[in-house]
């Protein structure tokens, strides 16, 4: 998953992690909807949109970039953008702000002067890399910072946030959605990684219940229902052989039965006696003694 990726299904899933981002914590979440939009005929397209209901006019706009490559036109781009929308859309909304989410300070680029009038009003940039250690006492901040964290701090911050989500979200639905971002983002975090080695890096506890978890989970399944199947097919065989070694004894003491009634008679003992000796049907004795 590419990392505008996860800050969409991250924003979409938990707005309240942006609000608490952009140090409005006490925001309306109720008030507002978030979606990416293509901007028509032009190649231009925002990454994210908090928009508010129709019937909230007075409450902002949130425009979303997350950025974490170098581009000069950056700020032409992203403002373009902005513009273009209100053009094509008109929202009654009198305010609005453009906020990019850098990984670090050094992919930002100068601003242009021409647009020096809408930069002290609209424009907020955060650097995650920037973000305290004590991030992670918020779980939502903590899970920002966990994706431009470095890897050798990678795991064991990850292991913090699985047990602060395990502890502060008891709604089984929404701490597996929370599991799964975690386990998302370190994905990623590791892309030339084999499945062998994620596999060792994320322990069974930082993974019990994501998606991921449960895809070990298939794939151990189906190994040992091999194993299994291998287990009874044994079983039934051996149950098999015995049920038809039984089978081979009866026919073969009917045979020999049979050869005793063909005996008896050829000594003269009469189709009586010999079925009564052997225990034999009279008529089965009778059909032999007219071979």
């Amino acid at each position: 998953m590419k990392t505008d990726n996860i800050f969409y299904k991250l924003f979409q899933e938990f707005p309240e992690i942006f609000f608490e981002l952009i140090g409005k914590p006490e925001t309306n979440l109720n008030l507002y909807e978030f979606k990416s939009q293509e901007i028509k005929e032009t190649s231009f397209r925002l990454d994210g949109i908090f928009l508010t209901l129709e019937t909230t006019p007075n409450e902002p706009i949130y425009f979303v970039e997350v950025q974490f490559y170098k581009d000069k036109v950056f700020y032409d781009r992203f403002f373009t953008s902005i513009l273009l929308y209100f053009y094509q859309f008109q929202p009654s909304n009198s305010e609005w702000y453009a906020i990019v989410i850098f990984d670090t300070r050094s992919n930002d680029v100068d601003f242009p002067q021409r647009l020096n009038s809408l930069r002290e009003t609209h424009l907020r940039c955060f650097y995650l890399d920037e973000m305290e250690e004590t991030s992670y006492s918020s779980l939502g901040l903590g899970i920002v910072k966990l994706i431009v964290e470095g890897k050798a701090k990678a795991k064991e911050s990850a292991k913090q946030l699985v047990n602060k989500t395990r502890q502060e979200v008891n709604d089984a639905a929404i701490q597996r959605k929370v599991l799964e971002l975690i386990e998302a983002i370190l994905v990623n975090k590791f892309p030339n990684m084999s499945r062998e080695e994620i596999k060792e890096m994320l322990s069974l506890e930082l993974i019990r219940g994501t998606r991921f978890y449960q895809e070990l989970k298939d794939e151990a399944k189906e190994e040992v229902k091999q194993e299994v199947k291998e287990e009874v097919k044994q079983e039934v065989k051996e149950e098999v052989k015995q049920e038809v070694k039984e089978e081979i004894k009866q026919e073969v003491k009917e045979e020999i039965k049979l050869e005793m009634v063909r005996k008896l008679l050829r000594r003269g003992m009469n189709v009586e006696d010999v079925a009564d000796i052997l225990d034999v049907n009279v008529e089965v004795v009778r059909e032999l003694a007219n071979e």
